[in-house]
């Protein structure tokens, strides 16, 4: 079993209906998924997420076991 990290959008508040979850081997990866996802389905610019959101962002990426 591999240790990875998982973040699903429908933990985040207010994104109950968004269907997108993402698993990688690092949680910089998963960042980076998180980001990408945020511009394509949501029409969000990452780069104004100030650090309050990214702190509440970085409570939801669990470590799971794959």
């Amino acid at each position: 079993m591999t240790n990875a990290y998982a973040y699903a959008c429908r933990d985040c508040e207010g994104m109950e209906a968004c269907p997108a979850s993402v698993v990688a081997e690092s949680k910089e990866e998963v960042w980076k998924l998180m980001e990408l996802h945020a511009r394509v389905a949501h029409d969000e610019d990452p780069a104004d997420w100030d650090q309050a959101t990214r702190d509440y962002l970085g409570t939801l990426i669990k470590p799971v076991t794959v």
